[in-house]
């Protein structure tokens, strides 16, 4: 199923027709402020199996990110971190980043895995935000890209359903979408420390 959403003002209709596929396991491709991101609800065991097969990976070495809605969410899933690091994230989100934290108790349970770490996204983009907020805890997220030598991420939504129209549940139309994955940062070591350059500048914000 393609719906078309419009992230001006997401349609509550619209939000809470994803948000019913979420609640029955369900996958969803939806918009971010960078690329297209597959999605699930955290809460969903059979869900998330569905995610890493899709993606061709095992729950337990899965690098997925929890989308958030905004930073309240972040201190369940997380280790305490230290106030200039708070700091940090309140100018640097919601925004293009991808934070890796140490994972609280909380993060192996929910993937089944013995995961230390966790990422963390709070996207500039109302649909997903809003998403998150009516299911009323993350989504789990990966980004979708074609599987060649060179990372292609898709961009039109059209084409995204034309390819994943019978492995996920809906696609969200929400506009073109980027070709420029998030800025990954590691703050596992009390430092921001950038694994992968993407469309967020953290120099802006330290």
């Amino acid at each position: 199923m393609l719906l078309k959403i419009y992230e001006e003002n997401p349609n509550p209709k619209a939000i809470q027709q994803v948000v019913d596929i979420l609640h029955k396991g369900g996958l969803i491709i939806y918009p971010t402020d960078t690329v297209y991101g597959l999605g699930c609800d955290i809460n969903n065991q059979k869900a998330i199996e569905r995610v890493c097969e899709l993606r061709g990976i095992r729950p337990e070495k899965a690098n997925l990110s929890f989308v958030c809605y905004d930073l309240t969410d972040i201190a369940q899933y997380t280790k305490p971190f230290d106030t200039a690091t708070f700091r940090v994230l309140k100018k640097a989100l919601p925004g293009p980043f991808t934070f890796i934290f140490n994972a609280s108790s909380q993060v192996p349970k929910l993937l089944s895995s013995k995961k230390k770490t966790v990422g963390i996204r709070v996207p500039d983009n109302p649909i997903a935000r809003e998403i998150v907020r009516v299911l009323g805890n993350p989504i789990l997220s990966a980004s979708i890209h074609d599987e060649d030598g060179i990372i292609e991420y898709s961009t039109d939504p059209e084409l995204i359903h034309e390819k994943y129209k019978d492995l996920v549940d809906m696609v969200i139309d929400g506009g073109y979408g980027g070709n420029v994955a998030s800025t990954v940062v590691d703050t596992t070591a009390g430092e921001f420390e950038i694994i992968r350059e993407g469309k967020g500048d953290l120099s802006l914000f330290l």
